[in-house]
């Protein structure tokens, strides 16, 4: 039955995910925010918890999408410095995006399970769930779906794999199908980021005139504007930033709606990503499913827990 990945769940708590050596990396709130981004890329990771000095504890979580609110908020034109962006401090940003948000970080404990990270990182929309030891109060790891989708094709091997697995796609309706945000070739960088902010989508196809989806441009992408430290040219068309590559676009991840559940859970565990393109035989988008849906359906749905309040 389809339960026992739930129990599977249930039964592991988040310590027993945490590999034995990774990195995390702490900013204290008085960094420069520019100087917090470069630090991000120079540094690989999509996130880090911060300390504020004064209070003596963790505060919050800086990620990616600071870094596309800042850009889509502070960019006038290629011409003018973001100014904001130069000069703010973490703890200036905070104050100014704080107005219009929770101000309170989410986290988990090593003891809890991971069926409640699960749920944590579902109802919350977050992708980052940072692991707290309660009594030394220090962030032991970050948390995520990818991470958990991990533990479970490594670990869950015992598992009598359910028959619901060799569903097709088409037939189980797992992932979105309406109304999916993408942008076209011609539109720019800003319009991207634009779209990330109103829609809060994690990742969007690029699609030429046809339709047809001919990359994807995802929040991790837009970091790399810090590296290439061209935050300043938001201009550029989708199709630009495709062709000089330095955004780290490979080959879209794509899915067909006659493809078994456990084919596509296969696909999104080696190739490590977060989401696949859903497309019809034109390679025109029907959908994306994500990690985010395959965890509601094969986890928190059995267990009759409905996680994702839209």
């Amino acid at each position: 039955p389809l339960y026992a990945y739930a129990k599977f769940f249930m039964s592991h708590c988040c310590y027993d995910a945490i590999p034995t050596s990774s990195k995390l990396v702490i900013f204290d709130t008085t960094l420069q925010v520019k100087k917090a981004f470069f630090a991000l890329v120079a540094n690989g990771v999509r996130a880090a918890p911060l300390w504020d000095n004064k209070l003596q504890c963790f505060v919050g979580m800086l990620t990616i999408t600071d870094f596309i609110n800042i850009l889509h908020r502070y960019y006038r034109s290629p011409m003018v410095q973001i100014y904001e962006l130069e000069e703010h401090k973490i703890e200036t940003w905070r104050e100014v995006y704080l107005q219009y948000s929770l101000n309170s970080l989410i986290s988990i404990t090593p003891d809890s399970s991971l069926f409640e990270a699960i749920y944590s990182l579902l109802k919350n929309k977050i992708h980052r769930l940072p692991v707290i030891d309660p009594e030394s109060g220090n962030v032991l790891h970050i948390l995520t779906h990818k991470r958990i989708l991990k533990f479970l094709h490594i670990f869950g091997s015992m598992i009598p794999k359910p028959r619901f697995l060799q569903k097709r796609i088409e037939e189980v309706k797992i992932g979105t199908f309406k109304s999916i945000a993408t942008v076209r070739e011609t539109e720019t960088v800003y319009d991207a980021l634009s779209i990330f902010v109103e829609r809060r989508v994690s990742a969007l196809p690029v699609v030429n005139e046809q339709g047809k989806v001919v990359a994807l441009y995802s929040r991790f992408d837009v970091i790399n504007l810090a590296a290439q430290k061209s935050y300043n040219n938001l201009n550029m068309t989708m199709q630009e930033v495709i062709q000089s590559r330095w955004c780290c676009i490979e080959g879209v991840l794509k899915c067909y709606p006659h493809e078994t559940l456990e084919t596509i859970i296969d696909r999104i565990a080696e190739a490590e990503v977060h989401r696949l393109v859903l497309v019809d035989t034109e390679d025109v988008v029907m959908g994306i499913v994500s990690l985010s849906d395959l965890l509601q359906a094969l986890v928190l749905t059995p267990a009759g827990v409905e996680a994702l309040f839209s």
